[in-house]
């Protein structure tokens, strides 16, 4: 009797599928607007976004300037967002927020607009493009909606794009040192320094630039090596003076004895 109720019930369940199915081929080949519109959000209601899609795109030119064409952009918006298609889904939030300024939705589509430009930020290795236009749109979003119910998440979304951008020209530069070109290593620290005085990659480029300069300076000719010794010195002076209790302590102080040593010499 269980086995035969189960049976009953999986050919319900197809049956309900394949009728739905049916319907859905049936009004996208319809020239019936509303019809298409009933459906579209009896779809998106129901989660079936990817299938209201179809509906949404092919419906939506019918109903610009329409008192309905509020609703099916924004449910046109959505649907992309939540199918994760975030270069399209960012498309139609800014098309609605400006095709409808007073909705009250209008903020919701900037934020999400913003948001979907984020999700599009590449891993910081990449071409940072994405990054750049992502917190444009953010700040854009932050300066018009300053008193938003998104503005925490708004700012931590910026705030992390940035320190993706602070990541990579911070491994930019430490690779010079990696490669041995102490002087580009050291003008790109210093860069970094004075275009990031708060990043949190501040401790690390300040200990990176004091090796690029430290391994450049012992590995001078003898006329440059004192002005390039005292420069390592003094970014020594600077890390410990922003970060006390460096991580890099240890280190450091390595560099700073052979530092010591090497200018006693000078002063001779």
């Amino acid at each position: 009797m269980i086995k035969s109720n189960h049976i009953y019930t999986l050919i319900l369940v197809a049956s309900l599928l394949f009728t739905s199915c049916s319907e859905y081929q049936k009004t996208l080949k319809n020239t019936d607007v509303k019809a298409k519109y009933d459906l579209a959000e009896k779809l998106y209601d129901s989660g079936d976004y990817k299938r209201a899609l179809r509906l949404f795109e092919q419906i939506a030119p019918s109903y610009v300037g329409k008192p309905q064409g509020e609703r099916i952009l924004y449910f046109f918006a959505d649907a992309y967002y939540q199918t994760e298609d975030y270069y399209l889904a960012a498309y139609q939030f800014e098309r609605f927020s400006k095709s409808y300024p007073r909705s009250d939705k209008a903020e919701e589509a900037a934020f999400l607009s913003a948001k979907s430009k984020f999700m599009l930020s590449p891993k910081y290795s990449n071409d940072q493009t994405e990054t750049n236009e992502a917190i444009d749109k953010l700040q854009i979003f932050i300066n018009n909606y300053p008193s938003s119910d998104y503005m925490s998440e708004a700012n931590e979304m910026a705030r992390e794009l940035r320190n993706k951008l602070d990541k990579k020209a911070f491994e930019v530069a430490k690779q010079y040192n990696t490669l041995s070109d102490y002087k580009a290593s050291i003008k790109s620290f210093e860069l970094f320094l004075s275009d990031s005085p708060g990043s949190i990659y501040r401790e690390d480029a300040l200990f990176y630039k004091m090796t690029a300069e430290y391994n450049l300076a012992v590995n001078s000719i003898y006329a440059r090596m004192e002005e390039r010794l005292s420069a390592a010195k003094s970014t020594y002076t600077t890390l410990l003076k922003y970060f006390p209790e460096t991580k890099y302590q240890k280190d450091a102080d390595k560099m700073l004895a052979v530092i010591d040593n090497e200018l006693q010499k000078f002063s001779k």
